[in-house]
């Protein structure tokens, strides 16, 4: 098995951090990001960004979709679909039937 070798990067706000891929998202800038309330919160960055990226930020517009159509944005996997059902479920909200 052979590692990837990582270099140091440096981030519009300063930040130095080792990357392997050429992913240009800066982890500490991601972390300084992240909710601390609501249901994006829940979420890994990938899932979070894939849904930021598509203006979806409130559970009314998340309702809007069927889980298929979520699960189509890059960064979103099967792990993070309960997560969404149970903050849907708990404001009497659910995905779009297909």
């Amino acid at each position: 098995m052979t590692t990837s070798k990582k270099t140091v990067r440096t981030c519009v706000n300063g930040h130095s951090y080792m990357k392997s891929s050429d992913c240009p998202t800066c982890p500490l800038c991601e972390q300084e990001r992240k909710p601390d309330t609501g249901f994006l919160s829940l979420l890994s960055a990938p899932a979070r960004r894939a849904l930021e990226h598509n203006g979806i930020t409130t559970l009314e517009q998340l309702a809007s979709y069927s889980e298929k159509e979520i699960l189509k944005y890059h960064g979103m996997g099967p792990a993070s679909m309960p997560k969404l059902r149970t903050a849907l479920n708990e404001e009497g909200l659910s995905f779009k039937n297909e």
